[in-house]
């Protein structure tokens, strides 16, 4: 393509962009003395006039022609004010004039923000709508919380290891933070929409993510209390151990790919086994649905996300002093101790001993998978401890075929 047909094209594109703008807003613009000021035509101007800036490679003359677009879009709104307070249209023909200027550099870009932009302008109602009526005020909070450490800390945090044994990475416990948080809030949000309609099951499976030992506490409880849901209860439970492994499997893929690759046949026996022994129970479960939905609360806790962190933190030191100091031999003393509170963080603690050249993706399995035993245990005592003897002897055989699916799946591995 000549350069004057590729001109031409850029043009082209500014000028859509302007028009596809334009015609969102064109019908909000209103009618009568107080109508909005800029249509579709005013729209296609600006981008046209941006781009026209761009193409004369002159930033003097493009900021003269934003800092003009600001000051007409403030004359319009001084109009409009009383009837209609809101910024969005000044702001859109300022972004227009903008993506207009981009489309001479960057057509693909200017495209993909001007179709961003119209759609996020289209989508006025659904956003206040769920904003005022779907949002509580501690839900708001936490996505604001969420947003922030997601794309303002996370992106400054140091990606390099530091400390003692060097075996702190700033970057990597940061986003398990972040991990952690998402996962809470994917949880809390499917529950939310869908109810009690898909019943303790589904709970149980979502709760895993968040914390599949508190989970089985929770079915306990319940299963106490309704003795007739000590099935579904129980199906439930082990349910959670699915998103265990799950979760397993996503935190390895983020700490170290080799590692995740090294256990892929232990986890798929695991995720297949407590599956199968779920849906098992589910048959013979007489009540499989919750009789009440999720009430608005918190979509995760950031401070149990920061102990979280906190503890990978204290384990990935307890740990590097270990395989220092004994070699593996207190590499496996310090992934049972470390499992009993948490498995992930034992499997996230070996992965970036991994990443560090300290061990190898195979010597690195037999550690996660003690580790992955050690907290299975700590199931078994939550199980008897908090639910009735028949939630605790149903939920027994589960733990028992996933703990022994993922040592067939190491022996496997080995073949």
């Amino acid at each position: 393509m000549s350069a004057l047909n590729q001109t031409w094209l850029h043009f082209a594109l500014a000028f859509g962009i302007g028009l596809l703008i334009g015609s969102e807003r064109e019908r909000h613009k209103g009618s009568g003395a107080t109508r909005g000021a800029a249509g579709v035509r005013t729209f296609a101007l600006a981008a046209l006039v941006g781009a026209l800036g761009n193409y004369l490679q002159s930033e003097l003359l493009l900021a003269t022609i934003a800092a003009g677009t600001v000051l007409l879009s403030a004359l319009a709104y001084k109009r409009t004010a009383v009837e209609d307070p809101g910024l969005t249209s000044e702001f859109a023909v300022l972004a227009t004039v903008l993506l207009g200027a981009l489309s001479m550099r960057d057509p693909p870009l200017a495209v993909g923000l001007g179709v961003i932009t119209t759609i996020l302008l289209a989508s006025r109602k659904v956003l206040h709508a769920g904003l005022r009526d779907l949002l509580s005020e501690q839900e708001a909070h936490d996505a604001l919380v969420f947003l922030a450490t997601a794309l303002v800390a996370l992106p400054l945090a140091p990606d390099r290891a530091i400390g003692p044994f060097r075996a702190f990475n700033p970057r990597k416990i940061l986003e398990l933070v972040v991990l952690v948080m998402a996962m809470g809030s994917a949880s809390y949000i499917a529950l939310r929409a869908s109810g009690s309609r898909l019943g303790l099951a589904l709970a149980g499976f979502l709760g895993g993510f968040v914390s599949s030992t508190a989970t089985i506490g929770t079915m306990g409880q319940r299963a106490k209390s309704d003795p007739d849901l000590a099935s579904a209860a129980a199906s439930a439970a082990v349910l959670s151990n699915a998103a265990t492994v799950l979760q397993m499997v996503i935190v390895l893929v983020v700490t170290n790919l080799d590692t995740c690759r090294a256990l892929a046949k232990p986890m798929l026996l695991s995720g297949i086994a407590v599956v199968g022994y779920a849906l098992t129970l589910l048959v013979h479960s007489s009540r499989t649905q919750s009789t009440h939905g999720p009430s608005p609360g918190r979509a995760f806790d950031l401070k149990l996300a920061i102990l979280f962190a906190a503890g990978v933190s204290g384990i990935l030191f307890f740990c590097a002093f270990l395989n220092q100091t004994y070699g593996n031999r207190g590499l496996l003393l310090g992934a049972v101790l470390s499992g009993l509170a948490d498995t992930h963080a034992t499997a996230i603690s070996i992965a970036s001993l991994v990443s560090a050249g300290k061990l190898t993706p195979h010597d690195a399995a037999l550690p996660i998978l003690l580790g992955f035993t050690a907290n299975t245990l700590t199931k078994v005592v939550v199980a008897f401890t908090a639910g009735s003897a028949r939630f605790a002897l149903q939920l027994l055989p589960g733990l028992m075929a996933l703990v022994l699916a993922a040592f067939m799946g190491m022996w496997w591995s080995s073949l």
